[in-house]
């Protein structure tokens, strides 16, 4: 009788891992709409200039949990990729290893979760600095946008220069941080609310601001849809 070894049968095992990752992995283009320059941040997937109407194409492997893409505006970086932006820098980088600095608007994802959906969200904790819209090319689910002018209608204790600051990056306190987990809506998070109602206004606004999708749906984000 032939002689079995599992050790022969690795390689396959290997191969066959990669294959189901690849099989469940999403993209997320992300395609810049506006009529200037945005450097689009993601984590994972690094950074990338875009000029209007470029896109730029990020694959996120299954069970990718904690990501975001966001927009950074008036960047300067050298040939090294190294410089800073006014909104939404990460650490003066251009490929960004960590999230960006308020104010930006955010999409977040966390893929093959519960139920094997992917969860989705604009959140507009971390303020607002570009339009956005967050939609599935693939799956029968909806999307989501937030494309109200914040930067123009921004109440004056929460403007900063190239957006809207959320109020916990101004206080600092627990009523808009939400630190003790015990926070509820304020008028500074109603004044988000009301002007993009998909999107997060504070922490704890989970209810009406938490959409899925099937695991192994394709997105876009877009800024200034």
């Amino acid at each position: 009788m032939a002689s079995f070894s599992y050790f022969s049968l690795f390689p396959c095992f290997l191969l066959l891992a990669h294959f189901l990752t690849l099989s469940n992995a999403a993209t997320f283009e992300v395609r810049n709409q506006c009529p200037y320059t945005v450097w689009a941040g993601a984590v994972p997937g690094g950074g990338r200039r875009l000029d209007q109407g470029q896109s730029w194409t990020i694959t996120a492997g299954a069970g990718t949990t904690q990501a975001r893409i966001w927009g950074r505006t008036n960047c300067n970086f050298d040939g090294a990729g190294r410089g800073r932006c006014q909104t939404g820098d990460c650490n003066g980088l251009l490929q960004c290893q960590g999230y960006g600095q308020p104010p930006n608007t955010l999409a977040e994802y966390a893929l093959n979760q519960f139920n094997n959906l992917d969860f989705f969200d604009i959140s507009l904790v971390d303020g607002f600095n570009i339009p956005m819209d967050f939609s599935p090319v693939s799956g029968n689910c909806r999307g989501i946008r937030c494309s109200a002018d914040i930067n123009g209608q921004c109440p004056n204790e929460l403007r900063a220069p190239g957006g809207c600051n959320n109020p916990c990056t101004v206080f600092k306190t627990d009523q808009y941080c939400c630190n003790s987990g015990s926070c509820t809506a304020t008028d500074f998070s109603r004044f988000f609310k009301q002007r993009c109602p998909d999107a997060y206004s504070y922490p704890k606004d989970d209810q009406t601001s938490t959409f899925t999708c099937p695991g192994g749906t394709n997105y876009r984000v877009v800024f200034c849809p």
